[in-house]
């Protein structure tokens, strides 16, 4: 297996470089590589990457990928429709989307505007308050056909609130409790082909272990058991456990 991590050196709050860690102890043979700041991505012309990842990030360090990326939008998206796979966690998902809008007027008068135009290469709205951060536990389900599903856990912690435009790609996640994207009652984050972008942090794979073990049978490598997985699942199922309860606060 192949990895890509984009700009690690800015995209990596919340331990969320861990997704890919995880991923390097369950996978035998698996090979990181890291893009910085000013090189190519080396999935645009190497078509050998199995996986591209890019983690949380802050909000100023948003407008420098913005900037990074925008001269190869076209590039990106012909990845994508080849069917590249992606892994796009935390707010790293808001730059592919049309714009991030801020709404405290404090920010707009420091900034001198309201927001930023994104890549554009998704119908995705983001409506950002830099005064309130928003945090939520999450619970929900990677559907897998209409009567079956591996059940997600995980956690928010941002600025920002996306919702769906018309013509937005399906939500990668069903909702059973937490937050959806904002003008969804049952869906976060979103898929287009092998394109999958959440705001749920954990790090994910970490807090899923079957999850991950979904992903490397997606892409071709079945059979994979997630590294520590004994001590993995007690921890996964103790959290689905807590996230079931109906007394337990979700908001914080």
């Amino acid at each position: 297996m192949k990895i890509e991590i984009l700009y690690p050196e800015i995209c990596g709050l919340y331990g969320e470089l861990y997704n890919i860690e995880y991923l390097r102890r369950s996978v035998p043979d698996c090979g990181i590589a890291t893009t910085s700041l000013g090189e190519r991505p080396r999935f645009l012309d190497d078509r050998t990457i199995d996986l591209v990842y890019m983690g949380t990030m802050t909000e100023r360090s948003q407008l420098i990928v913005v900037d990074e990326l925008t001269p190869l939008r076209e590039e990106i998206w012909d990845a994508i429709e080849r069917g590249q796979r992606f892994l796009i966690t935390g707010n790293a998902l808001e730059i592919f989307g049309n714009s991030i809008i801020e709404k405290s007027d404090m920010v707009i008068s420091e900034i001198g505007g309201d927001g930023y135009e994104c890549l554009g290469l998704f119908d995705i709205n983001v409506s950002r308050d830099m005064l309130h951060r928003y945090n939520s536990l999450f619970k929900g389900a990677y559907m897998l056909t209409e009567r079956d599903a591996i059940e997600i856990v995980g956690y928010q912690s941002q600025f920002g609130r996306a919702s769906y435009g018309p013509n937005a790609p399906d939500p990668l996640f069903k909702v059973i409790r937490g937050p959806s994207f904002g003008n969804s009652q049952m869906g976060e984050g979103f898929r287009y082909k092998n394109f999958m972008a959440t705001y749920i942090i954990g790090p994910l794979l970490v807090l899923n272990p079957a999850f991950l073990a979904r992903l490397c049978w997606e892409m071709g490598y079945a059979g994979i058991a997630p590294a520590c997985a004994d001590a993995a699942m007690e921890a996964y199922r103790k959290r689905l456990y807590e996230y079931s309860d109906p007394d337990r606060g979700f908001e914080y």
